[in-house]
């Protein structure tokens, strides 16, 4: 992906790791479009950054449609599709009431959602000369996080969905680029913002555009920080890595 000249769409970019990159790719000179829930938010971002807005739910099928073709509609150079948004629940699955209202969501909005935003806007993409969809996943896609089973599911079925549609799609203009963040300091988990654990949230959006900006035929965007968990298992201390990663993250205690 190139690092300037693009429309991008983010849906899920209202705050967290979502918002640091649309500030950050606006400022490369790329016209970003940035999607939420709530429309007072989304008004306020768009006074303040000058981002166009679109209302979406990632975990309702007929607003990614109705915010697709709105997108389109407005940006028929849109180019790039950024699937951010995701939800991160600690649960117990000890017992159903634990985990599986919570499983149910963690798996509409983190895996449905990218794949219902694939839907609505490929054959759109596919008109578009180097056109880029950019998936999220997780490095507990790598090495799970004891408390978070339906997140790390979610993430590592991410990440071969995207290995798929890189294959499926090479006959296309669309490349598939994965983000691979490590934890970050956002909101996405309670106390997760004052981690000593976490990565800053600013150091991480600055290395991933660096990280665009120097590799753009990437097909992972991996920050350092993250590859302790991806390639726990290539360097064969994968046991290592899942027991250091529950010892020291608060939530996986």
């Amino acid at each position: 992906m190139n690092i300037s000249g693009n429309t991008i769409f983010i849906p899920g970019s209202t705050s967290g790791i979502g918002l640091a990159l649309a500030r950050r790719l606006q400022a490369k000179g790329n016209t970003v479009i940035i999607g939420g829930r709530r429309t007072e938010l989304l008004d306020e971002l768009a006074a303040e950054h000058g981002f166009d807005t679109v209302r979406i739910d990632t975990a309702d099928a007929a607003s990614i449609r109705a915010a697709a073709a709105e997108v389109i509609g407005k940006h028929p150079d849109l180019n790039v599709v950024v699937a951010m948004a995701g939800i991160m629940r600690v649960e117990d699955w000890h017992h159903p009431d634990g985990f599986l209202t919570s499983a149910e969501e963690v798996v509409t909005t983190n895996l449905l959602g990218p794949i219902r935003l694939v839907a609505a806007f490929i054959e759109h993409l596919r008109t578009r000369p180097g056109a880029t969809i950019v998936t999220v996943s997780s490095g507990l896609a790598f090495a799970p996080l004891r408390a978070t089973p339906s997140y790390n599911a979610s993430k590592a079925a991410i990440h071969m969905l995207s290995e798929s549609l890189r294959l499926q799609l090479a006959d296309t203009s669309v490349s598939v680029v994965e983000l691979e963040p490590p934890s970050v300091r956002t909101a996405l988990l309670p106390g997760q913002e004052d981690s000593d654990f976490a990565m800053p949230l600013d150091e991480f959006a600055d290395e991933v555009i660096k990280l665009f900006e120097s590799q753009p035929d990437a097909k992972e965007i991996q920050v350092e920080n993250v590859k302790f968990l991806r390639y726990g298992e290539a360097r064969g201390d994968y046991d290592q890595v899942v027991a250091t990663l529950n010892a020291a993250d608060p939530h996986g205690r």
